[in-house]
């Protein structure tokens, strides 16, 4: 029997102000979770474990016949049990309560269970269902879940809120070649015969208390492998099929795991919390890696590297593991309450991750390598006019999926360094200590860490929290130095004012290197307020040149000595060199330096960088101010420039990684008559540049590159690759491209328009590199058509995608423009749709931030 109605859980919210005599607040039922709800359903129940069952047929489109059995404790009654399933409502067969049949109740994404038909204490709840497919990632011949973080009600009915925790106990049919991996180890696997098929039956054993974003199972054709490490044996699943890198990656990605699991139990003195530790490598991951307890899942391409593998794709590939183990007590053990506090479990798996590559990596500046990593991507957001603080409002876990993003991953990372600089590594590592041992196994607010921190330091906590976590921006730095007759300095004044505006001032430390003929003298500077009088450099000599954030600590836009950028390549300190050629960039986006001179700073620091993340930078800069800043008949000289360039010094003697850092940004920008035939001679294999190791990736972005410069051979190229490629899953992703890569306009126009159709973006990470092709600033006067679609699809997008997809959606189609046109169909948009989702316009306005600003400096140039 299926009944709707939707008065056993709608009541009038009303509360008598200003009296002794307050009327309960009653629950309002609404999409998604509220606040409201998490709220008292936090206090109804308690004691939550699901045993779920899935029988997964062969074909991905038939439906997946499932049940749950829900056991949990209620103590209160004054309103219905509400259970979170956003999906059809056909897709509930039947509802048992405590070994009673009950009426279907669904509405707004909820299950209504009446009160009268619970009691207080134990209750048991079954419910026979089809599976939700949003998130199940259903592909030919493998699947898996990704839930977070609020997608658990759209595979089965749940309490999806992630302060109620609970255990779960897991059955799947599968079929009879599958293999399967989950959150608690494997109880048993039988054969089964399921309606004349064989199946195989795979059960497994109680899991650890966990969010219900956590709950996880992968299944399908993988290949498997178990190492054991000291005490701790784990299980890998892999698709990947280069025997290359399979022998050179295996052994990495187990110790990585190893690695860092010993330094996490050491740093937190809190043992491995859970009962295991396997992962899961997939060819079609949407993101860099899922914390799930007990059963990471990684992007393959990340983890299997082969030995053409440049140092910061290893150093990547060991962030990642690093960062996803972290989760396991920074997020899976020590949960936070409600979803506004997602950046804690964030940023302490960054900021850790960081601490856990010191030992792993000895070689490498650390420093560095934190610099790169975290301030780029913060800056490109929090510089726009779609800022956030760290900590964001959350009113309802539907909008939870929108609050990531470079802020949380970025700029809290550097916040917290900040933050552990200021207290002291000592005590704020017992702080963490502290905070780990007291809420494991549980839930908690940035507010609790913040008590047991501010208990480890004189520094009051809630005020500094209060900019760097409550407010958004950054700040813009200025000085005023005067020097004395002996030209020495008389007084040295630093003042900062924050971008937007406003009175915010962010207490932070960093150095300033002097610069001298023979040295550098290094100054501490500690800014508490508005300005600081630097004491210290009061009677030193005048400096050659005067470079801020010296050591990569400090955040904001510093001074710049915009007629002499060329100071930079002169500076040994790889850590300074890195700090400010970033530095030139961002003077560069808020006007203080020209395109053309930062271009022509760049173009040096190509010339002659020998350490590889600090050409990183600046190959990414080059190519950022290449094609959004530069005019027309700037680019035209500034390419050929740049392809002769990098092309001689590829042709000299270094070392492996600074060449294949070089060859990216050459086939990236190669599209002169001259470029594209020595592209195609490198991809035809008829030119070799030594030391120049290429793989099939690379051959095959090459392919990918000579259609988009139109090369006259480009079918065939095209052709050739996709015969070539030995990856059966990375042969589905380059079929899913061609269309996007043709000459042909009407192949393209039917790419596009088939994205209007959500099943054809299931590949989301494919569908962002086809929206790149598209919209390829060689190919935006035939493209600027699809950006009012694109625009349009936007909501959609967010409705149906990831919790990344939007923003790629955004960056990967409006993003790529800085045309005058591009600009005003972003405005009529915005005109024309006044009540536009505020959270999409915030993504929107991250994505167009070069769009924004190129229109002022494209026209100071011109």
């Amino acid at each position: 029997m299926k009944i709707s109605y939707s008065l056993l859980c709608f009541f009038v919210f009303t509360t008598i102000g200003f009296s002794q005599s307050k009327q309960k607040e009653k629950l309002i039922l609404e999409d998604g979770v509220s606040e409201q709800l998490a709220h008292f359903r936090k206090k109804q129940i308690s004691n939550v474990t699901y045993g779920l069952s899935f029988e997964i047929p062969p074909q991905k489109q038939k439906e997946i016949n499932s049940s749950l059995t829900l056991n949990l404790t209620i103590s209160d009654l004054s309103e219905p049990l509400c259970l979170d399933f956003k999906e059809k409502t056909q897709n509930i067969k039947s509802i048992q309560v405590n070994n009673k049949n009950t009426a279907i109740v669904h509405e707004k994404g909820h299950i209504i269970i009446a009160a009268k038909d619970l009691i207080l204490g134990k209750n048991r709840i079954a419910i026979s269902f089809i599976a939700g497919n949003l998130s199940l990632n259903r592909n030919d011949d493998f699947l898996y879940t990704l839930l977070v973080p609020d997608r658990a009600s759209t595979l089965f009915p749940c309490l999806d809120q992630p302060d109620i925790k609970a255990t779960y106990q897991l059955s799947l049919m599968v079929p009879k070649e599958w293999v399967v991996l989950s959150n608690a180890p494997i109880t048993g696997v039988h054969e089964a015969v399921v309606k004349n098929l064989n199946y195989m039956f795979w059960g497994f054993g109680e899991s650890d208390k966990m969010s219900t974003y956590l709950f996880s199972f992968v299944a399908g054709k993988f290949k498997t492998v178990t190492q054991k490490l000291g005490f701790k044996e784990m299980t890998m699943l892999y698709r990947e099929n280069n025997e290359e890198k399979i022998r050179v990656s295996t052994d990495t990605i187990f110790n990585l795991h190893r690695q860092s699991l010993d330094f996490l139990e050491k740093y937190t003195n809190y043992p491995f919390p859970f009962q295991k530790l396997d992962f899961a490598s997939i060819p079609v991951f949407q993101y860099g890696g899922m914390e799930h307890v007990g059963a990471i899942q990684y992007k393959e391409s990340t983890l299997f590297l082969d030995n053409s593998a440049t140092d910061s794709e290893k150093l990547d590939r060991a962030k990642l593991i690093a960062h996803e183990t972290s989760h396991m007590w920074f997020g899976d053990l020590v949960t936070m309450k409600w979803f506004d506090d997602v950046w804690m479990k964030e940023v302490f798996a960054n900021f850790m991750a960081d601490k856990i590559m010191n030992p792993i990596f000895p070689k490498v500046n650390h420093n560095l390598q934190f610099l790169t990593a975290h301030y780029p991507n913060a800056y490109g957001e929090d510089r726009s006019l779609g800022t956030h603080p760290i900590k964001q409002n959350l009113a309802n876990l539907k909008n939870a999926g929108s609050l990531y993003g470079a802020i949380i991953y970025n700029k809290a990372p550097i916040m917290m360094r900040q933050l552990e600089a200021s207290m002291g590594k000592e005590a704020f590592q017992k702080g963490i200590e502290k905070y780990i041992k007291k809420y494991a196994n549980d839930n908690a607010d940035w507010n609790n860490l913040v008590e047991i921190l501010d208990a480890e330091t004189p520094l009051d906590m809630k005020k500094w929290s209060e900019v760097w976590v409550n407010q958004s921006g950054r700040a813009i730095f200025t000085d005023k130095i005067t020097y004395d007759a002996q030209n020495r300095i008389s007084s040295f004044e630093i003042t900062q004012q924050a971008e937007d505006r406003s009175a915010n001032v962010w207490p932070q430390i960093f150095d300033i290197g002097l610069v001298y003929p023979n040295n550098v003298k290094v100054i501490s500077a500690t800014i508490k307020d508005k300005s600081l009088s630097l004491k210290e450099a009061i009677g030193l000599e005048k400096p050659i040149a005067v470079i801020y954030n010296y050591n990569g600590f400090g955040y904001g836009v510093f001074p710049l000595d915009g007629n002499n950028l060329d100071s930079v390549l002169s500076l040994k300190d790889e850590v300074a060199r890195a700090s400010t050629y970033i530095n030139i960039y961002e003077n560069t986006l808020t006007g203080n330096v020209a395109p053309a001179k930062a271009f022509d700073c760049f173009v040096k620091g190509i010339q002659q960088e020998q350490n590889e993340l600090v050409l990183k930078i600046i190959t990414n800069q080059t190519s950022a101010v290449f094609w959004k800043y530069l005019t027309q008949k700037q680019q035209n000289i500034a390419q050929k420039q740049l392809e002769e360039v990098v092309l001689d010094r590829l042709k000299t003697n270094l070392p492996s990684n600074i060449k294949k850092t070089l060859f990216n940004l050459f086939s990236s920008i190669a599209y002169s008559d001259s470029g594209k035939a020595k592209l195609y001679a490198i991809w035809s294999k008829e030119m070799v540049i030594s030391g120049l190791k290429l793989n099939e990736d690379d051959y095959t972005n090459m392919a990918m590159n000579l259609a988009i410069f139109k090369h006259e051979k480009a079918d065939g190229i095209l052709n050739k690759t996709k015969t070539s490629i030995s990856n059966p899953d990375k042969q589905k992703r380059f079929e899913f491209l061609l269309p996007s890569l043709s000459k042909d306009e009407g192949v393209r126009d039917a790419f596009v328009q088939s994205l209007k159709d959500d099943a054809n973006r299931e590949k989301e990470a494919w569908v962002s590199v086809g929206l790149a092709n598209i919209n390829h600033p060689l190919r935006q006067e035939s493209a600027q058509r699809y950006i009012r679609f694109s625009l349009d699809l936007v909501d959609e997008i967010q409705r149906t995608g990831d919790i990344f997809f939007p923003k790629d959606w955004l960056n990967n189609t409006i993003g790529k423009y800085s045309s005058k046109y591009a600009f005003d169909e972003v405005q009529r948009f915005l005109k024309e749709n006044p009540n536009f989702s505020p959270i999409l316009k915030r993504k929107l306005m991250q994505a167009t931030d070069g769009l924004y600003r190129a229109q002022n400096i494209k026209k100071e140039t011109e």
